[in-house]
């Protein structure tokens, strides 16, 4: 496989699992979803930091990390603090409690939509795909990428 293809196929599959993702029952649109996951694991990854941690960390624009977290805030899934070394500041963390949106993402799967991406497909088929991306997120965790970085 060549990076070129590797790249298309982390497209393809962020896009599967945009569309399992369960829309939200207040009524909120669906949208930016990827950059809310990758803020919010972020910030379960290292309770206790910051806007600015998480932007730099993720390399997401701080405008983004900053929405993101509105959104996560506004659902309960994180929380936060003044900071005690500088009140200007917020730290955030998970909340302890789990919400009903993160309980509903939480068990949904991604078999519909990966049905509906394959089309025309056997049983087997969906199994086999099924198994390969089960295969690959026990492989490529998020905490994987910090063996790419050079300073990981």
């Amino acid at each position: 496989m060549t990076p070129v293809e590797i790249i298309l196929l982390g497209r393809t599959l962020m896009k599967i699992g945009e569309q399992a993702l369960p829309a939200p029952e207040d009524g909120t649109p669906l949208g930016g979803e990827r950059t809310v996951v990758i803020v919010m694991s972020d910030i379960f990854e290292n309770p206790g930091t910051t806007v600015g941690e998480v932007a730099r960390r993720t390399g997401l624009p701080q405008s983004a990390v900053s929405g993101s977290v509105a959104r996560l805030r506004s659902v309960g899934s994180v929380i936060s603090e003044p900071d005690p070394r500088d009140r200007r500041r917020q730290l955030l963390a998970r909340n302890p409690d789990l919400t009903a949106r993160r309980r509903t993402v939480a068990t949904t799967t991604v078999d519909e939509a990966v049905a509906a991406a394959l089309g025309q497909h056997t049983p087997t088929d969906l199994t086999t795909v099924l198994s390969a991306l089960e295969t690959l997120g026990e492989w490529l965790t998020p905490q994987t990428l910090t063996r790419l970085r050079p300073d990981g």
